[in-house]
C-alpha cells in the first residue's frame, strides 16, 4: 500500500511503499486480544499478599470450654472470623504472566499495525526531531496537526530534543522502534512513524 510522506509541519515530502505482509494484513481480532492480555499481564507486579491464619502470632490456646457457653464452638483466635485473625482465601504473592509464543507475538503486532492502517490511523514522518526540546512549540505543531492522541515510533533511538520537548504532552507517547507494541499502538488515535521505523520494521519481519 502507498502512503504519503510528511515533515512534522505538515508539508508533503514524497510517499512511501508499505509492505502489505505487514500493514495489509485483514486484522484478526483475537490474535491481538491475546496479546493485550498477555501485555497486562505481564507487567502486574503481583506483590499484593495478606497473611493466613498460619501467619497470626496470637494464641492457639483454646478460648474457652467446648460445651455450655451457648456459643459457637471455637478453638483458637487465629480463624478468619476474629478482628485480627488472618484472611481466608486472600491473595497471595504470585506471577501473573502466562506463556504466549514469540510467533504469535510477533503476528499479533503485523496484524496491530494492519488494523491501524485500515483504519487511516497511520501516519509517517521524514523524521521526528526538533533543533530545540520545546515542548510548548510541539504541542502547537500537534493542534495544528490535528492529533490529540498519538504514539511517535521513531529509528534505533529516539531523538533526544524531540523527546524531552514530548515527555510532558498529554496522551501523546514516544518510543525507539524496539519498543513498539500493541497495546499502545491500539490506546492511541494516530500511529507516526518515521522513515527510519518503518525501515527497520520490514526489516524485521522481511
Amino acid at each position: 500500500m502507498k502512503i504519503d510522506v510528511t515533515s512534522l509541519d505538515g508539508k508533503s515530502a514524497g510517499s512511501l511503499e508499505l509492505s502489505d505482509a505487514i500493514f495489509g494484513l485483514e486484522p484478526r481480532e483475537d490474535l491481538i486480544a491475546r496479546m493485550v492480555r498477555w501485555q497486562l499481564a505481564k507487567r502486574r507486579a503481583g506483590t499484593h499478599a495478606v497473611k493466613n491464619r498460619a501467619e497470626i502470632h496470637r494464641t492457639g490456646t483454646k478460648m474457652y470450654k467446648q460445651k455450655g457457653t451457648g456459643g459457637a464452638r471455637h478453638g483458637s483466635a487465629r480463624v478468619p472470623q476474629f478482628r485480627g485473625g488472618g484472611r481466608a482465601f486472600g491473595p497471595l504473592v504470585r506471577d501473573h504472566g502466562h506463556e504466549l509464543p514469540k510467533k504469535v507475538r510477533a503476528l499479533a503486532l503485523r496484524h496491530a499495525l494492519s488494523a491501524k492502517a485500515r483504519d487511516g490511523g497511520i501516519v509517517v514522518w521524514e523524521n521526528a526531531a526538533l533543533e530545540a526540546p520545546k515542548t510548548k512549540a510541539l504541542q502547537a505543531r500537534f493542534e495544528a496537526l490535528g492529533y490529540k492522541s498519538a504514539l511517535v515510533i521513531d529509528g534505533e533511538a529516539v531523538n533526544e530534543n524531540f523527546g524531552l520537548a514530548a515527555r510532558n504532552i498529554h496522551n501523546v507517547d514516544v518510543l525507539p522502534v524496539q519498543g513498539i507494541n500493541v497495546y499502545d499502538i491500539l490506546r492511541r488515535e494516530k500511529l507516526v512513524l518515521t522513515k527510519a521505523a518503518v525501515d527497520a520494521l520490514e526489516a524485521r519481519f522481511k
